[in-house]
């Protein structure tokens, strides 16, 4: 990725920038979206939690697909006002159609990769695995709610997450210490993320998100990774909807 001068950084010093760009990562974190959105989703009656305990679908469904809008919309608004090129950040210059085959062919490949690392971690640290069930995957009892959550994890967690990681990264990369850097924090941050499903899935979603990331620096484009992102996430919601969780 091209280190190319912004607009709005013209003429300020590298201790400004860094503080600009720590104040884009943690207003596209999904931390502060998050947050409001719960609490509006509150006010209007909506609970995280249905009268049985397990997470509400409408709640995840909306806050999901609500946070999805709210920050591509905060990360287009922050690109064009740097000067930057969406298509450059999210595109890159190698061919669409090519890199959808690439993250095509490597779905199966992470997916077997998961079943290995999550056997691994049940052999050697069975500790790990420290929630028997996962709370996302007791949304897909019934093939109707496997499809509302099929959609959840292709848009918010395929699409979304990788557009975010893209534009998360272009900060560490350009201000706050090199893309190795930008990985690390992100991949710990990605796993952290999942930590109401297990500390198994901590480890593997870190990983992942490294591969993810690492993915989209060698490429410069988003597109593999999202092919790859959004099809694993597909094929999880298949499988729990047929052998469950």
């Amino acid at each position: 990725m091209a280190d190319t001068p912004t607009v709005p950084y013209t003429g300020t010093t590298p201790g400004q920038r860094r503080v600009v760009a720590i104040g884009e990562i943690l207003l596209c974190s999904s931390v502060p979206t998050q947050i409001a959105l719960s609490v509006l989703l509150g006010l209007i009656g909506l609970m995280p939690e249905g009268d049985d305990g397990r997470l509400s679908l409408p709640f995840v469904l909306i806050l999901s697909l609500g946070d999805t809008f709210i920050l591509v919309a905060l990360m287009v608004a922050l690109t064009r006002a740097h000067g930057d090129s969406l298509r450059a950040l999210w595109l890159g210059d190698r061919p669409v159609a090519r890199e959808t085959l690439v993250g095509a062919m490597l779905i199966p490949l992470v997916f077997f990769a998961v079943v290995v690392l999550l056997n691994l971690l049940q052999l050697l640290a069975p500790w790990l695995h420290n929630v028997p069930t996962n709370p996302f995957e007791q949304l897909a009892a019934t093939p109707a709610e496997a499809m509302v959550l099929a959609v959840v994890a292709i848009v918010a967690g395929g699409v979304r997450e990788e557009l975010q990681r893209a534009f998360l990264l272009q900060r560490f990369v350009r201000h706050l210490g090199g893309p190795a850097v930008g990985v690390a924090v992100l991949s710990i941050a990605f796993g952290a993320g999942h930590y109401m499903q297990g500390w198994d899935a901590v480890v593997t979603t870190g990983l992942l998100g490294a591969f993810w990331a690492v993915l989209y620096l060698r490429r410069g484009s988003s597109v593999a990774p999202i092919v790859s992102h959004a099809g694993f996430n597909g094929l999880e919601v298949l499988r729990v909807a047929i052998f469950g969780a």
